[in-house]
């Protein structure tokens, strides 16, 4: 009877408050596993390839063109050779694939 209605409907707010962030939560939990996670790993698994190359490799390029790796420089700068005695300049991020590895030589 000293309860007016006011007070008891503001008792009940604060569970409801909470109760409507769970599922903004569970979105971004959902958003996480489902889109941020594989896409970090797509690319470390992407700059371990381009930290990875060597002389010889095939690669294509993110423009399309596909060569040949001639040679690496320290500065991450790549000349790809695109036809015979054609050879262009550039970096290493712009590496999409690689075609084929070529194996180390064995030391003798």
């Amino acid at each position: 009877m000293f309860v007016t209605p006011a007070f008891a409907q503001t008792a009940g707010g604060a569970a409801s408050a909470f109760t409507s962030f769970v599922p903004l939560i569970l979105i971004f939990g959902i958003m996480y596993f489902l889109l941020i996670r594989p896409q970090q790993k797509k690319m470390k698994d992407h700059k371990a390839m381009v930290e990875a190359l060597r002389r010889g490799d095939q690669v294509l390029t993110q423009g399309g063109i596909i060569g040949k790796v001639m040679k690496v420089h320290d500065d991450g700068v790549l000349e790809v050779e695109i036809a015979p005695g054609v050879t262009v300049k550039t970096p290493r991020n712009t590496i999409a694939q690689v075609m084929s590895k070529t194996e180390p030589a064995i030391a003798a």
